[in-house]
């Protein structure tokens, strides 16, 4: 089997470029000299403890070299998120045991007011001429002979964090390269395809869906420093981008720039990635003039869910060793019902845990989190954390995240297909729905919404539309709905719920509230005023807390 170290060699004599940035190309035999000069470095800087770099940087070329590097001198890359701050960017530091940490000028002020816990000797900026000094030794060295564990970390990624402290899932080379492969492989990659990467380098749809196939398949890979909606046409256009990889929202953001008559004049092809909302799909398509292909999988490896030319729009796809158990019994949940509208009519026995039965002992695991392991991975079976269901002919669908549960009125039910109704709504680009606290028992549904450029929520149009949604469950109508501009989000654009429920309706966003007739108004004061007081008069204060 292949390591990322063998990869990077084998272009160590290609010429076709391999990495674009700006106004710069490098070669594919350049890259792989680069990445060999920061190897002896890194070698030459190693500490006594775990050989982790951290490398708190955008999407610059210096990532590209430094991934190269640690798979060469066999270190470990931490991908540290620079939307964190004090404290929570200090735990990342320390808990990843960087023993090496490799900053840019506009995230030095980051780190100013932390302990990391790496000495300054170990410390750099990449456009300091401290670092040119220190590389100058090793121009034109080549690639290090140095034996190392293919099955050691050689990434460290942190989770998003949505619902708690990230956790630092562990790949190794072996891993990671026979992802770069197979991915490539699923999209027929070539040395003649240029793979358009704008998701943060420290995150794995990154590194899984865009750096490692591209380097498998010799695949020119240009990068935009971070993600912009208004860049990526023109970027895709300037770099002659065949396939683009996403998570999250950017189809979404893109599709809400001003549309333009020759929007489909491009060379991509492809934009592949998970996440992205069915509507946008299909528009997406349609303005651009490429496919998109969704997919399902974790960054733990565990679990990996492809669509197929007959998979229902909402759903995620097949997968034979996949399969939907009840977390608490351990046994398969049965398939999912269907009313005439189309409304799930059996949550409450159909939705699980979306679970693999058999891939728990190439599950390699989190760094210094054995609570975590066990978590994910128990009687022999691998456990996503993810709520789905399936189908009568074996596609899987997607519920949402523990987190996503919502429980009104004692009728269980998951934020996703609500989710999906509300961006059916010709205003909404957005919709994203969570719990808060009911002052008698249980949970209210809460929506917050980003609209459409131009659009006003028209509370009236609204109620009209909620009523007119056949599939829409008797609990589901929101009770609270939060106009915002922008959401709390993680880099990757996963929308931070957990920060949400704390806010509630008490946020600086107009709230709307439904009334008793089912009519929307504006919450006032006076309103979240009556409603704390509700919460004291029950006992239920605490529900409020946190």
């Amino acid at each position: 089997m292949k390591t990322v170290a063998d990869l990077l060699l084998a272009r160590a004599e290609d010429d076709n470029p391999g990495l674009l940035f700006e106004d710069r190309v490098w070669t594919w035999r350049e890259v792989v000299q680069a990445s060999a000069e920061r190897a002896h470095l890194l070698a030459e800087l190693r500490p006594e403890g775990p050989f982790h770099v951290g490398l708190l940087l955008d999407n610059v070329p210096e990532f590209v070299f430094l991934l190269g590097a640690a798979a060469l001198a066999g270190a470990a890359v931490v991908g540290i998120n620079p939307t964190r701050r004090g404290a929570e960017l200090e735990r990342d530091i320390r808990f990843a045991d960087c023993g090496i940490l490799i900053t840019e000028d506009k995230h030095r002020p980051l780190l100013q007011d932390i302990e990391t816990g790496v000495g300054p000797e170990r410390c750099f900026g990449v456009e300091t001429v401290r670092w040119r000094e220190s590389l100058a030794p090793h121009a034109g060295r080549s690639a290090p002979q140095i034996d190392f564990d293919p099955l050691a970390p050689f990434l460290l990624i942190f989770t998003s964090g949505t619902t708690g402290d990230p956790k630092a899932a562990l790949c190794s080379q072996l891993r990671c390269a026979s992802i770069g492969e197979m991915g490539g492989k699923i999209r027929d990659l070539t040395p003649r395809d240029v793979l358009y990467q704008a998701m943060p380098m420290f995150h794995s749809n990154a590194l899984f869906a865009g750096w490692a196939p591209a380097l498998a398949w010799g695949t020119g890979f240009a990068m935009r420093r971070r993600f912009s909606a208004s860049g990526f046409l023109p970027d895709v256009r300037k770099f002659g981008a065949t396939q683009a990889n996403y998570v999250g929202k950017p189809l979404s953001y893109v599709l809400a720039t001003p549309e333009r008559p020759d929007d489909a004049d491009n060379p991509l092809t492809l934009a592949f990635g998970n996440e992205g909302a069915v509507h946008d799909i299909e528009r997406f398509e349609r303005r651009f003039g490429c496919k998109v292909r969704e997919s399902y999988g974790s960054t733990e490896g565990g679990v990996a869910i492809s669509r197929d030319a007959d998979t229902p729009l909402n759903a995620l796809g097949k997968a034979g060793d996949v399969a939907i158990l009840d977390p608490d019994t351990g046994e398969e949940c049965p398939p999912a019902r269907f009313d005439a509208a189309g409304k799930l009519a059996n949550a409450d026995e159909a939705v699980g845990e979306i679970v693999n039965l058999r891939s728990a002992p190439t599950f390699e695991g989190y760094w210094k989190n054995a609570e975590a392991n066990t978590e994910r991975t128990h009687d022999g079976i691998y456990w996503t954390g993810d709520l789905g269901y399936r189908d009568q002919r074996g596609y899987i669908y997607f519920a949402g995240r523990g987190f996503d549960w919502l429980r009104v009125d004692g009728e269980n039910f998951a934020a996703a297909p609500l989710e999906r109704i509300l961006v059916r709504h010709p205003d909404v680009s957005l919709a994203c729905v969570y719990a808060v606290p009911d002052a008698q028992v249980g949970d209210q549904v809460m929506a917050a919404l980003i609209l459409e450029a131009g659009a006003r929520f028209e509370p009236g149009g609204f109620a009209e539309f909620l009523a007119s949604q056949a599939d829409l469950g008797t609990k589901w109508t929101p009770r609270y709905v939060r106009v915002s501009e922008s959401l709390p989000s993680t880099e990757t654009n996963k929308i931070l719920k957990r920060v949400l429920r704390r806010q509630r309706w008490e946020c600086d966003d107009p709230v709307w509230l439904r009334d008793s007739e089912g009519n929307f108004r504006p919450l006032t004061p006076e309103d979240a005023a009556r409603i704390r007081s509700e919460f004291a008069a029950r006992g239920r204060e605490s529900a409020l807390e946190g």
